[in-house]
């Protein structure tokens, strides 16, 4: 299909086939990243900017060296080295931005809509890299390559995801992308973390880890969020890690070719035990590499749309 979209803001705007060109896009960006020289000429003359107002280590370093696989002018900026500590609006900051001729603006904010605000003011191209508790669509995209790579279909695929669902946008946005394309989701937790709300969206909920993974194609487990909780939604992280926590004797209930996903950072020996995370069902680091030809697929479509 041809991409039309200048921007990319969600998972829940999108197709199914929307999701699947960028996925099919991004086969082949993963192919350059294995030759010995790792670059192409597809963003030559064409400027992007980070702009991360919430802190970020993994996303703005895979954002990054996409852009400068691609060839693009790179520019980072955070907001601690901002007028927005002067007192400046976000919406003035990012046009003059876009002021300096930028083709691209790829923002991560910790308010929920931030990036949807900004894009509808702005001519070049804005691309979602988390937004509070909203949505992270590239993360979702880089766990779908890493699951239709593994699975090779969606149809039918029971996965589940296990953790912190109330405050994570990486949890919605699977959500969105993984019931668009056919699987199966469980959403498995505290009940303080997952609320059964999510049934009206489509979703199974349950509280209870072994009913959670025991027919499970995929596990997606998810950090649990301390900067984004102002109660206790549990007693500790040692109950937490008792009740919801992977270690070796839960893998021993689960599918022999069960995939053990993460998105980062782990909290070891708390959302799962090291055995696991360094295991032979784990493909926690193929999602990095993955996440570096999902990043690199969606700035090439956003920028062909530009120019």
């Amino acid at each position: 299909m041809q991409w039309t979209r200048k921007d990319l803001l969600s998972i829940y705007d999108l197709s199914a086939e929307e999701i699947t060109c960028i996925l099919d896009t991004a086969e082949k960006f993963k192919e350059v990243s294995e030759r010995r020289v790792k670059k192409v000429p597809a963003l030559r003359g064409m400027t992007v900017v980070n702009f991360f107002v919430e802190p970020s280590t993994r996303t703005r370093v895979s954002f990054e060296l996409a852009e400068q696989r691609l060839s693009a002018d790179v520019v980072n900026m955070q907001a601690q080295a901002s007028s927005l500590l002067k007192g400046e609006t976000l919406l003035d900051t990012v046009k003059n931005i876009e002021a300096l001729q930028v083709d691209l603006v790829v923002m991560r904010h910790s308010a929920p809509g931030a990036q949807n605000f900004i894009a509808d003011h702005l001519k070049c191209g804005v691309v979602n890299a988390g937004d509070g508790a909203h949505e992270h669509p590239t993360q979702a995209l880089l766990d779908l390559f890493t699951i239709r790579e593994k699975k090779g279909s969606f149809k039918g695929l029971n996965v589940t995801i296990l953790g912190d669902i109330l405050h994570s946008r990486v949890a919605r946005s699977n959500i969105w992308g993984l019931l668009k394309l056919g699987a199966n989701v469980t959403l498995a937790g505290p009940s303080t973390l997952v609320p059964r709300e999510f049934e009206s969206i489509g979703c199974r909920v349950c509280h209870h880890l072994d009913e959670a993974i025991k027919d499970a194609d995929v596990v997606n487990l998810l950090r649990i969020q301390h900067e984004r909780q102002t109660v206790g939604f549990f007693p500790s992280t040692g109950e937490y890690a008792a009740w919801f926590g992977i270690k070796g004797s839960t893998m021993a209930k689960m599918k022999d070719d069960v995939l053990i996903m993460h998105p980062g950072p782990i909290n070891r020996d708390v959302e799962l035990a090291s055995e696991v995370a360094d295991g032979s069902n784990s493909v926690i680091l193929e999602q990095v590499t993955n996440g570096l030809a999902v990043r690199m697929a969606v700035l090439f479509l956003i920028a062909g749309v530009r120019k």
